[in-house]
């Protein structure tokens, strides 16, 4: 561990662990052996990072947060609060059930929101957003916005976090960035002037 990582003292970090420079992990935080977070990452109150979770750098995990076994988070991912991952998609306490966990893979920018629960195996595509409280019970694409129980797409979001809106030609610009976007055969995908 670098010189420019902090771990708050009521910190637990297990032995085997690879904690990137810059990250920092605040109070009563459990990060359990064989997991990678990245570098400049934000590891917030209360949060149980478990063994193999893989953060990507600048992650932004914030307060009670469950990552499990079988999650990869890429670069730039948000977990808002008190949301969720599952591993296990049908578990029973008498059954064990550890060779059964399955992936969730959260990609580069995606933004998940607070209380959300993401049901294992259910991929969340490149600055994908999921609004607070949603369930996602299936894959989630890329630039897509979902919302509810079980979570439905309700529209499209820029890198930036802007709703996006198309004109009749398909093209969409991002009000922060300016930023332009393609919608074509149900897929989004960012493209310069």
């Amino acid at each position: 561990m670098s010189s420019s990582t902090f771990i708050h003292p009521t910190a637990v970090i297990d032995e085997g662990c690879n904690i990137g420079e810059g990250t920092k992990i605040w109070h009563f935080a459990h990060i359990m052996p064989h997991c990678a977070i990245g570098q400049n990452c934000n590891i917030g109150q209360n949060v149980v990072v478990s063994p193999q979770v893989v953060l990507g750098n600048n992650v932004k995990v914030q307060n009670n947060v469950s990552i499990y076994t079988g999650v990869t988070c890429a670069d730039d991912v948000f977990l808002g609060p008190s949301m969720v991952f599952t591993n296990v998609i049908n578990p029973r306490s008498a059954i064990i059930r550890k060779d059964q966990y399955r992936q969730t893979n959260v990609g580069k920018g995606a933004s998940i929101g607070a209380n959300a629960t993401i049901v294992c195996g259910n991929d969340i595509g490149e600055y994908a957003f999921i609004g607070a409280g949603a369930v996602v019970t299936k894959y989630v694409p890329p630039y897509a916005l979902v919302v509810g129980n079980p979570a439905k797409q309700i529209g499209w979001i820029s890198e930036y976090g802007h709703r996006l809106h198309f004109n009749t030609e398909g093209i969409a610009n991002c009000p922060e960035s300016q930023d332009q976007y393609q919608l074509k055969e149900g897929n989004v995908t960012k493209f310069s002037n």
